[in-house]
């Protein structure tokens, strides 16, 4: 039994492909420098990550994490914590820093100097920071630990700096900066404290736990002191995310009893919600709803639905929208003024018909002496030509002029002496009856030859 213990045991144990410990505080120590390369690729990456949330691009901010070259001073902190190397402490606490304030200032000028300043789902999701980001800080960390002091590191990198995502938080913190709102400056800052914090406690676990070597002699008191120090930063780092996590937890519950509330009040009494709004931090619920109108039954019913959902009813606030009779009597109101305006509208369309009538008889008036001529002519063949007009015929009574009304006028062209004087008057009696008019005028032009 103790046999098949230690087999098992084996499958767990990590020394077996460990790195050499001065292989392992070579790389970790290269890590946390900032300076050329290192420096260039972290601005790059906030460039990156700062576009990707501007954009709300994960696949972008992913690779901006890729290549981010934060995690090394972060690991050198829980390296130097666990092996009492102060020198390399400092030097990886004044790298960091000095890391920190170049990403802050480059996304800082990103977003004052890009034209698109709205919070997408990727920058807000960086601001409420909760015990499961602190839960993934530490295990990503350590993964990112173990793997680092093993000779089989594989893709464990890449999948730590993505998983524990320090770009983001620092970027968003820098668009707080830039836009002047400090709830996601303070909000996304304390993300990224609790991913740095809890990175290096895992570098410091598992250091401790693989017995890497101590770098430096220590006294006992300030050993102590370190100690006391480290689990107070961790301590006030997890307390307020606990928090965040518990009120998390809360609003998530309070939004799901909202919902099956509000599924339960959809349509009651020929009243339909018509919109709803649930405001967890508060812990209200706002409904509007419209049909036939609410009455106190049907709000008596409502909050009952709330008590059995365990709502708080004082927070429930029910509104009034469109009720029927209200809509019934606007309806009736449209239907009397459609009615009214249709009448108009008929009113108008028999005066433009008219008005159009008037113009054709108008613009055929010219064409009236071609049917005239049609006429007359089997009956007087002499007759060549035919014009028609009506003319307004003035006259002079008491020294004022009086104007009659419309006068048909008519001229006949034809040969000189083509007619007798009795054919012209049997042709002016003709005209007389055939345009109903007696007043028509009769004009007979000759023509020589």
């Amino acid at each position: 039994m103790e046999k098949r213990v230690d087999k098992l045991l084996e499958w767990f144990d990590l020394r077996s492909e460990m790195e050499g410990y001065d292989t392992i505080h070579e790389n970790i120590e290269s890590g946390i420098v900032f300076r050329g390369t290192n420096l260039w690729v972290l601005m790059f990456a906030i460039v990156v990550a700062s576009v990707g949330l501007n954009m709300n691009s994960t696949a972008v901010i992913i690779g901006a994490m890729l290549i981010s070259p934060l995690m090394g001073p972060i690991n050198g902190m829980g390296y130097s914590l666990a092996t009492y190397d102060f020198q390399m402490l400092r030097r990886s606490l004044k790298n960091f820093s000095f890391a920190v304030g170049v990403s802050l200032l480059t996304s800082a000028l990103y977003f004052l100097l890009t034209p698109l300043n709205e919070a997408h789902s990727e920058l807000l999701a960086r601001t409420t920071p909760t015990i499961y980001d602190v839960i993934i800080a530490l295990f990503g960390g350590l993964a990112g630990i173990v793997a680092m002091s093993s000779r089989l590191k594989g893709n464990v990198i890449p999948g730590v700096a993505i998983a524990t995502a320090l770009m983001p938080p620092i970027c968003t913190a820098g668009y707080g900066l830039a836009t002047l709102q400090f709830d996601f400056f303070f909000g996304a800052l304390y993300l990224f404290t609790i991913n740095t914090v809890f990175i290096a406690f895992a570098a410091l676990i598992v250091c401790q736990f693989l017995k890497f070597p101590i770098r430096s002699i220590v006294d006992p008191a300030r050993k102590r002191h370190v100690n006391r120090v480290t689990s107070a930063v961790i301590i006030f780092t997890l307390v307020p995310s606990i928090i965040f996590g518990v009120n998390l937890v809360k609003n998530e519950e309070f939004a799901q009893r909202a919902d099956n509330f509000i599924g339960e009040v959809t349509l009651l009494g020929g009243n339909y919600l018509q919109s709803r709004q649930v405001y967890p931090a508060t812990r209200t619920v706002e409904l509007l709803y419209s049909g036939y109108g609410l009455n106190d039954s049907i709000e008596m019913l409502i909050r009952e639905k709330a008590l059995e959902n365990r709502l708080d009813t004082s927070r429930l606030i029910i509104r009034q929208g469109y009720d029927a009779s209200k809509v019934q009597e606007n309806v009736r109101k449209y239907q009397s003024e459609s009615e009214r305006l249709s009448v108009q509208l008929a009113a108008t369309n028999f005066s433009l018909l008219q008005s159009e009538a008037r113009v054709d008889s108008i613009r055929n008036i010219s064409l009236f002496g071609e049917r005239i001529l049609g006429e007359i002519k089997p009956l007087f063949p002499q007759i060549e030509g035919c014009s028609y007009a009506e003319t307004y015929l003035f006259s002079t009574v008491n020294d004022s002029t009086q104007r009659s009304g419309m006068v048909p006028l008519v001229l006949f062209t034809l040969p000189r002496n083509g007619l007798r004087n009795s054919d012209k008057e049997r042709i002016e009696e003709w005209l007389r009856n055939r345009l109903g008019n007696k007043q028509v005028k009769t004009v007979f032009e000759e023509i020589r030859n």
